[in-house]
């Protein structure tokens, strides 16, 4: 077979190529877009912190669950693990009256009506652990680093909007905060009174 019998025409040809060579271009663009959408420091910084993040809220869990709560179980009000703590609102069916149920699953497998606080207050704890053991990382790196990772505010005198504490202006207002704007400012001399 020729090479002319195998193409209709040189237009059919040419509009072949020319569409390879459109295709070739977007997707080498839409690679090049996302190599540097997805290589920028910001989102590599982001990804890998999300990582960590991850790891580490698994470690304040287990600390949590594992070394904190335990002790806090045998308080003699808290004979239970504190997720397994409960109130029944509406017993069930098969529901007896010396024994109770003895896990959250029991009462809603009875179709009991259950307001399951000790869930809320293990999930609670983690919450404030995790918080505290943040806030204390982010004191360790600003103390390490001289970079503060917390942010201090202030409020503005003047639109009481909250703002760095290191701003010398506010971005609200543009109002000086070093007290320059009540000092005199005028190049006339003042009259003597």
């Amino acid at each position: 077979m020729s090479t002319e019998s195998r193409w209709v025409s040189d237009d059919t040809r040419e509009a072949f190529l020319h569409t390879e060579s459109n295709i070739k271009r977007r997707v080498q663009t839409a690679w090049t877009g996302f190599i540097q959408f997805a290589l920028r420091d910001n989102v590599l910084e982001v990804a890998v912190g999300l990582i960590i993040a991850t790891a580490f809220t698994g470690v304040v869990n287990s600390l949590v669950s594992d070394i904190i709560l335990p002790p806090i179980s045998l308080l003699p009000f808290m004979s239970r693990n504190l997720e397994e703590k409960f109130l029944i609102l509406r017993k069930g069916p098969h529901y007896t009256r010396p024994q109770g149920y003895n896990t959250r699953t029991q009462a809603i497998e009875d179709g009991a009506v259950i307001l399951t606080y000790g869930a809320f207050l293990d999930q609670f704890t983690n919450f404030v652990g995790i918080g505290v053991v943040l806030y204390l990382i982010a004191n360790l790196y600003g103390y390490f680093s001289k970079d503060s990772i917390i942010r201090h505010t202030i409020k503005c005198a003047f639109c009481r909007k909250e703002i760095s504490s290191k701003a010398k202006r506010c971005p609200m207002c543009t109002t000086w905060l070093d007290g320059r704007e009540e000092r005199e400012t005028s190049a006339l001399s003042q009259p003597s009174s």
